[in-house]
Protein backbone atom coordinates (compact mmCIF):
# COMPACT_ATOMS: atom_id res chain seq x y z
CA UNK A 1 0.00 0.00 0.00
CA UNK A 2 1.89 3.01 -1.30
CA UNK A 3 -0.89 5.20 0.19
CA UNK A 4 -3.71 5.15 2.52
CA UNK A 5 -7.24 6.65 3.86
CA UNK A 6 -6.69 9.00 6.46
CA UNK A 7 -9.81 10.18 8.97
CA UNK A 8 -10.92 12.20 11.82
CA UNK A 9 -11.06 11.63 15.27
CA UNK A 10 -13.99 11.90 17.11
CA UNK A 11 -15.26 11.29 20.84
CA UNK A 12 -16.05 7.16 19.40
CA UNK A 13 -13.79 5.41 16.91
CA UNK A 14 -16.06 4.19 14.15
CA UNK A 15 -16.32 0.77 12.79
CA UNK A 16 -14.32 1.42 9.80
CA UNK A 17 -11.61 3.29 11.68
CA UNK A 18 -11.29 0.08 14.22
CA UNK A 19 -11.00 -1.88 11.05
CA UNK A 20 -7.93 -0.26 9.40
CA UNK A 21 -6.06 -0.33 12.65
CA UNK A 22 -6.83 -4.16 13.43
CA UNK A 23 -5.69 -4.80 9.51
CA UNK A 24 -2.60 -2.48 9.39
CA UNK A 25 -1.22 -1.54 12.85
CA UNK A 26 -1.55 2.04 12.02
CA UNK A 27 -4.13 4.57 11.52
CA UNK A 28 -3.72 8.44 10.97
CA UNK A 29 -6.06 11.52 11.73
CA UNK A 30 -6.10 14.89 10.33
CA UNK A 31 -5.96 17.97 12.36
CA UNK A 32 -6.05 17.11 15.72
CA UNK A 33 -4.94 20.39 16.94
CA UNK A 34 -4.73 23.75 15.35
CA UNK A 35 -1.43 25.32 13.73
CA UNK A 36 -1.85 27.86 16.57
CA UNK A 37 -1.63 25.19 19.36
CA UNK A 38 1.32 23.66 17.44
CA UNK A 39 3.11 27.15 17.75
CA UNK A 40 2.16 27.69 21.67
CA UNK A 41 3.67 23.74 22.03
CA UNK A 42 7.48 24.72 20.03
CA UNK A 43 7.57 27.16 22.08
CA UNK A 44 7.01 25.73 25.40
CA UNK A 45 9.68 23.17 24.21
CA UNK A 46 11.77 25.87 24.04
CA UNK A 47 11.53 27.02 27.80
CA UNK A 48 11.90 23.51 28.88
CA UNK A 49 15.56 22.91 26.64
CA UNK A 50 16.22 26.51 28.49
CA UNK A 51 15.69 24.98 31.94
CA UNK A 52 17.59 21.85 31.16
CA UNK A 53 20.65 23.05 29.59
CA UNK A 54 21.08 25.43 32.48
CA UNK A 55 20.62 22.87 34.92
CA UNK A 56 22.45 20.72 32.90
CA UNK A 57 20.05 17.86 33.25
CA UNK A 58 21.28 14.34 31.80
CA UNK A 59 18.38 12.07 33.05
CA UNK A 60 14.23 12.21 34.00
CA UNK A 61 13.26 9.60 35.52
CA UNK A 62 16.18 7.13 34.59
CA UNK A 63 15.67 8.09 30.85
CA UNK A 64 18.39 9.68 29.14
CA UNK A 65 18.25 13.15 27.54
CA UNK A 66 19.37 13.48 24.17
CA UNK A 67 21.53 16.60 23.22
CA UNK A 68 22.61 17.77 20.19
CA UNK A 69 24.02 20.83 18.09
CA UNK A 70 21.44 23.01 16.06
CA UNK A 71 22.28 24.34 12.46
CA UNK A 72 24.16 27.32 13.71
CA UNK A 73 26.09 25.09 16.40
CA UNK A 74 23.98 26.07 19.50
CA UNK A 75 23.45 22.65 22.57
CA UNK A 76 19.20 21.84 21.60
CA UNK A 77 17.89 18.55 23.06
CA UNK A 78 16.55 16.33 20.61
CA UNK A 79 14.78 13.53 23.02
CA UNK A 80 12.96 14.54 25.60
CA UNK A 81 11.29 12.60 27.51
CA UNK A 82 8.41 12.58 30.49
CA UNK A 83 7.78 16.42 29.34
CA UNK A 84 4.44 16.51 30.26
CA UNK A 85 5.90 16.51 33.80
CA UNK A 86 7.92 19.54 32.81
CA UNK A 87 5.20 22.27 31.67
CA UNK A 88 1.59 22.52 32.05
CA UNK A 89 0.90 22.96 28.24
CA UNK A 90 1.95 19.00 28.00
CA UNK A 91 0.38 17.85 30.80
CA UNK A 92 -2.80 19.79 29.70
CA UNK A 93 -2.24 17.83 25.91
CA UNK A 94 -2.23 14.85 28.00
CA UNK A 95 -5.68 15.39 29.00
CA UNK A 96 -7.38 15.88 26.02
CA UNK A 97 -10.55 13.71 26.25
CA UNK A 98 -10.24 12.98 22.62
CA UNK A 99 -7.10 10.87 23.38
CA UNK A 100 -9.66 8.49 25.42
CA UNK A 101 -11.14 7.47 22.18
CA UNK A 102 -8.17 5.77 21.24
CA UNK A 103 -8.45 3.42 24.11
CA UNK A 104 -10.81 1.40 22.31
CA UNK A 105 -7.82 0.51 19.94
CA UNK A 106 -6.23 -1.73 22.68
CA UNK A 107 -9.79 -2.34 24.84
CA UNK A 108 -10.21 -3.36 28.14
CA UNK A 109 -7.21 -2.48 30.47
CA UNK A 110 -6.11 -0.10 28.34
CA UNK A 111 -4.34 4.13 30.05
CA UNK A 112 -2.35 6.39 28.35
CA UNK A 113 1.38 6.03 29.89
CA UNK A 114 2.15 10.12 31.04
CA UNK A 115 4.01 8.13 34.15
CA UNK A 116 5.02 5.10 32.48
CA UNK A 117 7.95 4.22 29.93
CA UNK A 118 9.37 7.61 28.80
CA UNK A 119 5.87 9.12 29.33
CA UNK A 120 5.32 11.79 26.90
CA UNK A 121 8.39 12.35 24.85
CA UNK A 122 9.12 15.06 22.35
CA UNK A 123 11.58 14.42 19.33
CA UNK A 124 13.39 17.48 17.71
CA UNK A 125 15.43 16.30 14.51
CA UNK A 126 17.11 18.37 12.34
CA UNK A 127 19.63 17.55 9.74
CA UNK A 128 22.88 19.86 9.72
CA UNK A 129 26.37 19.55 9.95
CA UNK A 130 26.83 18.38 13.52
CA UNK A 131 23.48 16.68 14.38
CA UNK A 132 23.18 13.77 16.12
CA UNK A 133 19.50 12.44 15.76
CA UNK A 134 18.35 12.32 12.10
CA UNK A 135 17.26 9.13 12.04
CA UNK A 136 16.15 5.91 13.73
CA UNK A 137 16.67 2.59 12.57
CA UNK A 138 13.74 -0.57 12.09
CA UNK A 139 12.69 -2.03 15.83
CA UNK A 140 9.82 -2.68 17.73
CA UNK A 141 9.25 -1.21 20.83
CA UNK A 142 8.04 -4.67 22.12
CA UNK A 143 11.39 -5.28 22.71
CA UNK A 144 10.55 -3.23 25.74
CA UNK A 145 9.09 -5.47 27.58
CA UNK A 146 11.25 -8.49 26.64
CA UNK A 147 14.65 -6.43 28.14
CA UNK A 148 11.60 -5.87 31.31
CA UNK A 149 10.98 -9.64 31.63
CA UNK A 150 7.51 -9.08 31.57
CA UNK A 151 4.86 -9.98 29.67
CA UNK A 152 4.73 -9.02 25.97
CA UNK A 153 1.57 -7.00 26.07
CA UNK A 154 -0.20 -4.17 23.34
CA UNK A 155 1.49 -0.92 23.58
CA UNK A 156 0.28 1.52 20.84
CA UNK A 157 2.51 4.95 20.16
CA UNK A 158 0.35 8.17 19.40
CA UNK A 159 2.40 10.62 17.86
CA UNK A 160 1.18 14.81 17.73
CA UNK A 161 3.07 16.07 14.59
CA UNK A 162 4.02 19.51 14.71
CA UNK A 163 5.28 19.65 11.28
CA UNK A 164 4.54 19.79 7.45
CA UNK A 165 6.70 16.80 6.27
CA UNK A 166 6.84 15.46 2.76
CA UNK A 167 8.49 12.18 1.70
CA UNK A 168 11.67 13.61 1.28
CA UNK A 169 11.78 14.96 4.75
CA UNK A 170 11.84 11.64 6.53
CA UNK A 171 10.02 10.76 8.97
CA UNK A 172 8.01 7.79 10.47
CA UNK A 173 7.75 4.34 7.87
CA UNK A 174 5.71 0.96 8.88
CA UNK A 175 5.70 -2.34 7.81
CA UNK A 176 1.87 -2.57 7.60
CA UNK A 177 0.42 -5.76 9.25
CA UNK A 178 3.96 -6.91 10.98
CA UNK A 179 2.03 -6.07 14.90
CA UNK A 180 0.92 -9.53 14.11
CA UNK A 181 4.06 -11.41 13.52
CA UNK A 182 5.47 -14.23 15.61
CA UNK A 183 7.68 -13.53 18.48
CA UNK A 184 11.07 -14.78 16.58
CA UNK A 185 9.99 -12.77 13.88
CA UNK A 186 9.41 -9.51 16.12
CA UNK A 187 13.02 -10.31 17.37
CA UNK A 188 15.35 -11.32 13.70
CA UNK A 189 13.51 -9.88 11.41
CA UNK A 190 15.66 -6.65 11.53
CA UNK A 191 18.73 -5.86 12.91
CA UNK A 192 17.49 -4.07 15.44
CA UNK A 193 18.20 0.41 15.12
CA UNK A 194 21.75 -0.81 13.05
CA UNK A 195 18.99 -1.37 10.16
CA UNK A 196 17.94 1.95 8.56
CA UNK A 197 17.78 0.88 4.60
CA UNK A 198 14.10 1.33 2.82
CA UNK A 199 12.00 -2.09 2.58
CA UNK A 200 10.00 -1.95 -0.26
CA UNK A 201 6.86 -3.00 1.87
CA UNK A 202 7.27 -0.14 3.50
CA UNK A 203 4.61 2.60 4.20
CA UNK A 204 5.64 6.36 4.67
CA UNK A 205 3.43 8.17 7.00
CA UNK A 206 3.55 12.11 5.48
CA UNK A 207 1.53 14.29 8.20
CA UNK A 208 0.84 17.85 8.27
CA UNK A 209 1.15 19.70 11.53
CA UNK A 210 -1.63 19.21 13.97
CA UNK A 211 -2.30 15.35 12.96
CA UNK A 212 -2.21 12.82 14.94
CA UNK A 213 -1.18 8.95 13.99
CA UNK A 214 -0.96 6.05 16.10
CA UNK A 215 0.74 2.34 15.41
CA UNK A 216 0.93 -0.34 16.98
CA UNK A 217 4.30 -0.80 19.03
CA UNK A 218 4.59 -4.11 17.84
CA UNK A 219 4.84 -3.04 13.98
CA UNK A 220 8.26 -2.69 12.64
CA UNK A 221 8.79 0.49 11.73
CA UNK A 222 11.93 3.49 11.28
CA UNK A 223 12.23 6.80 11.56
CA UNK A 224 14.34 7.68 7.68
CA UNK A 225 16.43 10.64 7.72
CA UNK A 226 15.68 13.80 5.47
CA UNK A 227 17.43 14.00 2.19
CA UNK A 228 16.98 17.99 2.79
CA UNK A 229 19.62 19.51 4.53
CA UNK A 230 19.23 22.71 6.80
CA UNK A 231 16.38 24.67 8.42
CA UNK A 232 13.90 22.67 6.01
CA UNK A 233 14.65 19.24 7.47
CA UNK A 234 13.66 20.37 10.88
CA UNK A 235 10.61 18.17 12.25
CA UNK A 236 8.95 18.07 15.59
CA UNK A 237 6.83 15.34 17.06
CA UNK A 238 5.27 14.45 20.26
CA UNK A 239 4.77 10.53 21.20
CA UNK A 240 2.50 9.18 23.87
CA UNK A 241 1.77 5.86 24.91
CA UNK A 242 -0.95 3.67 25.26
CA UNK A 243 -0.42 0.19 27.47
CA UNK A 244 -1.92 -2.27 29.01
CA UNK A 245 -0.84 -4.74 31.75
CA UNK A 246 0.87 -3.39 35.37
CA UNK A 247 0.83 -0.16 36.55
CA UNK A 248 4.64 0.86 36.44
CA UNK A 249 4.94 4.30 37.02
CA UNK A 250 8.57 6.02 36.50
CA UNK A 251 10.46 8.56 39.49
CA UNK A 252 13.65 10.32 39.92
CA UNK A 253 15.38 7.48 40.82
CA UNK A 254 14.30 4.90 38.54
CA UNK A 255 17.03 3.19 36.99
CA UNK A 256 18.10 3.20 33.05
CA UNK A 257 16.69 0.16 31.18
CA UNK A 258 19.32 -1.53 29.05
CA UNK A 259 17.26 -1.33 25.89
CA UNK A 260 18.37 2.61 26.41
CA UNK A 261 21.85 1.95 25.91
CA UNK A 262 20.71 1.44 22.02
CA UNK A 263 20.27 5.34 22.27
CA UNK A 264 24.13 5.57 21.36
CA UNK A 265 23.27 3.93 17.80
CA UNK A 266 20.82 6.73 16.80
CA UNK A 267 22.48 9.90 14.62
Amino acid sequence: MSTYKKFTLGENLTVEQLHFFKEHGFIHFKNFITFETVKDIIHASEQVQRQWLNEGTAKVNGVPVKYGKDLDGSDIVQRFAFINQQHDLFSGLADDPRLEALLQLVGPGARLGTSEKDGMVFNHYVNGAQSAFTKMGWHTDGLRDIFHGIKLNPMLNVGIHLSNLKAEHGGLRVLPGTHRQSLYQMLFRKKYFIDNNADKHEVAIIPEAGDLTVHDGRLWHRVAQSTVIGEASRRRVIYLPIIVGRFEPKHAESRTVFYQKFAGLVK
